[in-house]
């Protein structure tokens, strides 16, 4: 396409948004609300899995060993858990660090035979975090497996919680951005199928005076690329300024556990660039495929 040819397109583009601009208007509006609820519903569901994470991490696992485990079997067990594709983190405890955590919650008269017994009460152990809560039953049949370990206390019903959560979220949030869509389309095709019913008469006149159906559909197409970066760049900004000023609020109204929880919170940057590539190809498909599609019909003359 030579330049002077993409000018003239360009110019009636923007020519058609603003002759037909309260439609255009509409069709900005409309198109910007849904991404908003679209653009929200994607960070909201990204920011409750981040939280449903943390609890995830938090809960840890905890890998007995045997009365008699020397250095030797400790250096075999870490080493057995360095291989578990399933395990994120461990450390090992020893008797006298097991005795430093008990002491911060049993009375004062009950350390000095926990001191003398500590032997007997408190076997080395590992503390492991997973990768993954949902595989835990296999992770702890494994672990109990390796030579040396006694037993393993697992919180099995917290992780069958946390993932049943998790999935939850994970399947209402797809749900509600599928929903969001389907309606959004659903919209901005009948928007666009009304601004080019409008125009049927601009449309069949350029087809009696010898006009291809090429040039004819071609400012329609680049009107509805037009519309699309406008609505995704406007959509983006709100969202992003919408987002900043309320993780801006609740993190300063935050207190005690629940601002362990806002730190993780998604920070808008971090997902910045992908929504805005997801509203400019959404907005400009939706443009460019409604144009195309309805102006179709009144080339049929």
């Amino acid at each position: 396409m030579k330049g002077s040819s993409f000018t003239y397109l360009l110019k009636e583009g923007a020519r058609n948004i603003w002759v037909n601009r309260m439609m255009s208007l509409a069709s900005v509006g409309i198109l910007v609300s849904c991404m908003l609820l679209i653009g929200s519903a994607i960070l909201l569901s990204i920011n409750l899995n981040g939280m449903v994470s943390y609890v995830e991490n938090q809960n840890e696992m905890v890998a007995f060993l045997e009365d008699t485990a020397d250095d030797n079997v400790v250096a075999s067990v870490e080493a057995a858990l360095a291989q578990n594709s399933n395990v994120d983190s461990f450390a090992f405890v020893s008797r006298e660090e097991a005795l430093e955590r008990y002491s911060e919650v049993v009375p004062e008269s009950l350390l000095e035979s926990l001191q003398e017994d500590k032997e007997e009460v408190f076997p080395l152990s590992f503390r492991i975090t997973l990768k993954d809560l949902s595989q835990i039953k296999e992770t702890t049949a494994r672990i109990e497996s390796i030579p040396g370990v006694m037993r393993v206390n697992a919180p099995t019903n917290v992780a069958e919680t946390v993932t049943g959560i998790k999935r939850a979220v994970y399947i209402c949030g797809s749900g509600i951005v599928v929903i969001l869509l389907a309606v959004t389309l659903i919209i901005i095709a009948n928007t666009i199928k009304v601004t080019v019913f409008n125009r049927r008469k601009e449309i069949n006149i350029m087809k009696f005076v010898g006009a291809t159906d090429l040039f004819i559909r071609m400012p329609f197409v680049v009107e509805g690329i037009l519309l699309g970066v406008i609505s995704a760049c406007a959509a983006y900004l709100l969202l992003w300024g919408g987002y900043t000023y309320l993780m801006d609020y609740v993190q300063t109204q935050a207190a005690g556990t629940l601002s362990a929880f806002l730190k993780n919170l998604v920070p808008f940057s971090q997902v910045a660039r992908q929504l805005l590539a997801s509203f400019l190809v959404g907005g400009v498909a939706i443009g460019v495929f409604g144009s195309m599609i309805f102006v179709r019909k009144h080339l049929k003359v």
